[in-house]
């Protein structure tokens, strides 16, 4: 059961709607289910000499009253406003129901407090099967304005209770850092416009995108404005510097102007404060130079990501959820620079998690800098070189389902589910990018001779779970990786019992692909030792190729020949 509390300034406009057929026509049989008074209440979806104007005026008493106290200026935002539907698969509910609904939701939300004479004047109104509006108007009979402070929350708090007793679905709980979701307005404007989401929506996963990888936040505002996204700075009265910003989506208006949306409208932590609170202060020219290794970045992310998981068992929830934001950073940049069939399934993983980064802990981001800075650089990596991409999304989906485990301990329901959402894309999106990778390492396996040799090391280094690895499909996969990773400079035996270590093994259903990935992940120590050297002789070349050969998982002495 979802309520959705709003304010207005209209009573007769509201009745219009409420009454009314419908913006394509949907409401049926509209009529009054509750109301402050059922007597009192004139219903035109019964009576048919009542008329909206008679309604509006009896739900206007107190505030007709108090608008002549007050020298014939209306109270702001005088009318509330709250629909409440079941969700899908819902049984029916009567309109008995529907109106002990309605009396509890009044009384929960300083509406109408049961047994207060002196309550706000309202009304339930039902126009289809699924959903109820509660319209108010916010003057008391003594003049006063109620006490709706926290009302969305107090709303939900007693929906859940409701969903108990009436044997609905049982929704998650929030806590008050859900972004809003787009209006029944909004969302029938993007239906006739052919679009597969609300301006608002599509505002947030742009911004969130953007935020993931500029480094100020002036870039921020740039790269919005280069894809066609108007951005209005809003600037103190006194100082003159800026204290917020609203977005207009591109050819979202509304008698010819832009339909603007402020950044904490959009999402709490797209406000201008959170995001300079994140955003480090560089600027778009101090961009760190192209590296000259160019998996450098994918080693970066991976180590950062892994170490993030740990972060997570750390018992600290504040530097824990820095990492967590700093993570959704990483996934939304992680889907920039896929390339194949897999990056929607990515993208898909970015936008849940949009929901499982932030909760009502304040994070820590200075804590988490490691991990925002190697997303950073992932956003402006030249291309993957071998399989990191893969080795990255399979240390990216195991530090989702860790932060659903995390949130689920806190009692963040709505951020659970998110990142168990989040975890089922990168798990799709794992399969599809995984699988061809390991399929062309197995084809280049080395020779049985080299292979026997690995198993021995495996078994020393390993003997808790040699033989599960040895039966795992992807054993020959591993093979080829322990050959590259031998040439590129790692003894086989200390590589497998140091990745081994890593994280427990027993929980792996693929235990041989873990150590694949694991061990793709590892830099190439003969580079790293040529770089150490150039440094040392001051000879580094500043003038490396744009593009050079991957570096972390070189070829094979046998595969080079097959090139030959």
């Amino acid at each position: 059961m979802v309520p959705d509390v709003s304010t207005g300034s209209s009573t007769l406009g509201l009745i219009n709607y409420l009454f009314g057929k419908g913006r394509r026509d949907e409401h049926t049989d509209p009529h009054i289910v509750a109301a402050w008074d059922m007597a009192g209440a004139p219903d035109p979806g019964r009576d048919h000499e009542a008329t909206y104007t008679q309604l509006a005026r009896r739900l206007d008493h107190h505030v007709d009253l108090r608008t002549r106290e007050l020298g014939g200026k209306k109270p702001p935002q005088h009318v509330w406003h709250c629909p409440v539907r079941t969700a899908p698969g819902d049984r029916y509910l009567t309109d008995a129901e529907w109106a002990e609904v309605a009396r509890r939701i009044v009384a929960a939300t300083g509406i109408a407090p049961e047994s207060d004479e002196k309550a706000c004047r309202w009304i339930a109104v039902r126009h289809a099967d699924d959903h109820i509006h509660i319209m108010a108007t916010t003057v008391r009979a003594d003049g006063r304005r109620p006490r709706t402070s926290r009302d969305g929350w107090r709303a939900q708090r007693e929906c859940r209770k409701i969903e108990a007793e009436f044997g609905l679905r049982r929704l998650k709980s929030g806590d008050l850092t859900a972004p809003c979701t787009p209006t029944g307005a909004e969302r029938a404007k993007a239906e006739r416009q052919g679009q597969d989401k609300a301006a608002r929506e599509w505002l947030r996963e742009q911004a969130y995108a953007v935020a993931a990888a500029v480094r100020s936040i002036d870039e921020y505002f740039t790269v919005l404005r280069s894809i066609g996204i108007q951005v209005r700075p809003r600037m103190g009265p006194e100082t003159g510097e800026v204290t917020g910003y609203s977005l207009a989506a591109p050819g979202d208006t509304s008698r010819g102007e832009p339909i603007w949306f402020g950044g904490s409208s959009l999402a709490p932590d797209l406000s201008y404060n959170r995001l300079c609170e994140r955003l480090p202060t560089q600027s778009l020219a101090d961009r760190p130079k192209q590296m000259a290794d160019p998996a450098e970045p994918w080693h970066r992310a991976e180590t950062a990501i892994s170490d993030a998981h740990a972060v997570l068992d750390s018992g600290d929830d504040t530097v824990a959820q820095g990492h967590l934001d700093a993570f959704g950073d990483a996934l939304h940049n992680l889907a920039l620079t896929a390339n194949g069939g897999h990056r929607s399934e990515l993208q898909a993983a970015a936008r849940a998690f949009n929901r499982a980064r932030r909760s009502a802990i304040r994070a820590d981001h200075q804590a988490a800098t490691a991990l925002r800075e190697a997303a950073k650089e992932l956003a402006y990596a030249p291309y993957d070189p071998g399989g990191l991409a893969v080795a990255l999304i399979f240390a990216a989906l195991h530090v989702a389902r860790a932060a659903a485990k995390w949130h689920e301990q806190r009692g963040h329901e709505q951020q659970a589910a998110a990142a168990e959402e989040a975890f089922r894309h990168l798990q799709a999106g794992y399969q599809q990018a995984a699988q061809p990778v390991l399929a062309d390492l197995a084809r280049r396996a080395p020779r049985a001779t080299t292979a026997s040799r690995f198993e021995q090391d495996l078994r020393a280094a390993l003997p808790d779970h040699a033989d599960r690895v040895l039966a795992d499909p992807a054993w020959p996969a591993l093979t080829t990786t322990l050959a590259r990773a031998e040439t590129a400079g790692h003894n086989p035996r200390r590589l497998l019992s140091e990745v081994g270590s890593r994280r427990e093994l027993d929980s792996a259903e693929h235990p041989a692909e873990v150590l694949n990935w694991r061990i793709t992940a590892q830099p190439n120590r003969r580079t790293q030792a040529a770089r150490r050297q150039s440094t040392i002789s001051g000879t580094t070349s500043t003038s490396a190729a744009p593009h050079p050969p991957a570096t972390p998982v070189n070829m094979t002495p046998e595969e080079r020949g097959r090139h030959r």
